[in-house]
């Protein structure tokens, strides 16, 4: 199927090809860098720019213990993996298993630019099918990869730099590839649009039995678009019964449905626990933040309102306050919104494919202005990247088509295009010029470090305890870049590079999933702190220690090494103790 889609797309537009290629690079910038040595002789270890610091070590631990056949918790030993979409995962330790191409390797360097170059293939393929227009396939693709929001233009005044990808909460498409699951299930999705569009229109069961299981295994690949999408495909379904035009998309509905349930009910411990409701929270802290739009006079009169039982005004500051939000976030693709208008007055008129995407738009904004996610309350705003990506594809949709209904002579349909490039690219140019382009990267790991990592992966398996993280530590190091990760983040480095399960390790990530972290944390603090060697090794042996990993640079005054074991390696940053 591939090669006849790339077949197809050079046939039709090498211009197109060349887009593709441009957005496969532009993403895949964020990504490959990470992973590798930072300097000509790697005299420093191993750089990881933006998230991939604490997001890509996640997926690495996760991987690493699937490819292994584990579905304990890497950073949390003893329990197993809950309430996380494991999809990616699986297929990157598969792939592992299948290759023996390192993890890291396949993470950073080469699923990337695949998953980039594949997006954009059928983004493409998907309008085309439905529109039968290039033009709007060409502009829909651009701004799946280079769509991007107005928060450039205020750090431009503020700062004089092209920043502020996320001032208005969301992740613009740069960053699609620092979250994986998020741009595995943006292929999907399109993926099984592509089989939809054709399975409709010729009534093949072939074909809408393949879109039906792609969207059914989204639930486990990204646990947003597998809501959202589920939600769409059963209100487009019901708006093509009310239109009498069969019952094929809502078999697909439930085709998907019972998929989902199969793939997303043993892992997870139910989303009603994940929710919170709490209106306009995103709105709220965008106005008041430093990092967001940071307007706090805006924040403090909004804040009074609501003390005061000021109703009206409350109402009037969050509508003001929801329009910085989404038109903000849209950036160019607000050329979408006549389309939207022109939608709303022609109605009954409206493709099942525009009720699909708009139901995406609508739940995906509706559900972060309204609830925030325990334990990480902020991670609710993924639910809109799927809106801005949607967007997008409208908004591609709206320049063809006025490029092709319109009057305009060929230099002035140029300059339309020419200013909607210049007005968009500036969040992906500044995102990737002071992000991960610069040659020194915010985090690492040492060589001394990697060899320390390396040898604890060669030994048996066993749990692994280390130093809890310490913020006060990486706050005092955070104007000394790069920072070695375990002064950057809580992060799950010493599960992903030593290859073994850790007492305690990633605590954000522990926080996301559920995990009661924080008393095994109060333990190890304490156990560190213990002088007693009897104490110290029934607290080992009680929770299974094989071996005791640690950092030199975070220890606080002096230890009795004899209560950890035996040491078994040491350098001049680590060292390493099997317990007895």
């Amino acid at each position: 199927m591939l090669r006849k889609e790339l077949t197809q797309l050079y046939q039709e537009s090498k211009k197109t090809l060349v887009l593709i290629f441009l957005g496969t690079l532009s993403w895949s910038l964020t990504m490959v860098k990470s992973g590798l040595c930072w300097n000509k002789d790697c005299a420093f270890g191993i750089g990881f720019w933006g998230p991939n610091g604490h997001d890509g070590i996640w997926h690495i631990a996760l991987a690493q213990g699937l490819a292994k056949g584990s579905w304990g918790m890497p950073v949390f030993a003893g329990e197993t993996i809950k309430n996380y979409h494991l999809g990616f995962d699986l297929i990157l330790a598969g792939l592992h298993k299948i290759t023996f191409i390192p993890i890291t390797v396949l993470y950073f360097q080469i699923i990337p630019p695949v998953l980039a170059f594949l997006t954009g293939v059928f983004v493409f393929r998907f309008v085309y099918e439905w529109k039968k227009s290039k033009l709007q396939a060409f502009w829909a693709t651009f701004f799946v990869y280079f769509g991007g929001s107005f928060g450039w233009i205020i750090t431009l005044i503020r700062e004089g730099k092209l920043e502020g990808e996320s001032l208005f909460w969301s992740q613009e498409s740069i960053s699609t590839l620092v979250n994986p699951p998020f741009a595995l299930s943006l292929l999907i999705i399109f993926l099984g649009l592509n089989f939809l569009i054709r399975g409709l229109r010729v009534e093949s069961k072939k074909l809408l039995t393949v879109a039906s299981f792609l969207f059914g295994i989204l639930i486990q690949v990204k646990a947003y678009a597998g809501f959202l999408v589920l939600a769409a495909l059963f209100v487009a379904a019901f708006w093509r019964m009310i239109k009498r035009k069969g019952v094929a998309l809502m078999k697909v509905t439930g085709g998907a449905l019972v998929i989902s349930i199969l793939f997303f009910s043993p892992l997870t411990s139910g989303i009603s626990s994940t929710l919170i409701f709490a209106p306009f929270w995103f709105l709220e802290a965008m106005m008041a933040t430093p990092d967001r739009v940071d307007w706090p006079r805006f924040a403090q009169a909004l804040a009074n309102y609501k003390l005061a039982g000021n109703w009206i005004k409350e109402a009037i500051a969050l509508l003001i306050a929801f329009l910085i939000f989404w038109f903000g976030n849209l950036g160019t693709r607000v050329i979408k919104e006549p389309l939207f208008f022109l939608h709303l007055k022609n109605f009954k008129k409206l493709h099942v494919l525009d009720i699909f995407i708009y139901t995406i738009i609508g739940i995906g904004v509706l559900i972060p202005i309204f609830f925030i996610q325990s334990g990480t309350p902020w991670n609710t705003i993924q639910f809109f990247y799927y809106s801005l990506i949607f967007s997008g594809v409208f908004a591609g949709i709206a320049l063809g088509e006025l490029v092709e209904k319109s009057k305009l002579n060929s230099l002035a349909v140029c300059i339309i295009e020419v200013v909607v490039v210049l007005l968009t690219i500036p969040t992906t140019v500044g995102t990737l010029w002071f992000h991960y382009l610069p040659a020194r990267p915010p985090a690492k790991i040492s060589n001394a470090e990697l060899k320390a990592l390396n040898f604890l992966s060669r030994q048996p398996d066993g749990i692994v305890l280390t130093f809890p993280f310490d913020k006060e530590a990486a706050q005092l190091a955070i104007s000394s870049p790069p920072r070695p990760l375990y002064l950057y983040e809580s992060t799950a480095y010493v599960s992903a590079f030593g290859e073994k399960t850790v007492f305690l390790e990633d605590e954000v990530n522990l926080e996301i999933t559920g995990y009661d972290w924080s008393a095994r944390r109060r333990k190890i603090v304490r156990f560190w702190e213990m002088k007693d060697g009897k104490e110290a090794k029934e607290f080992l042996t009680e929770n299974n220690i094989a071996y005791v990993y640690l950092t030199k640079p975070l220890l606080k005054g002096g230890i009795n090494e004899q209560m950890l074991g035996k040491k078994i390696f040491e350098n001049e940053e680590v060292s390493i103790f099997r317990v007895i």
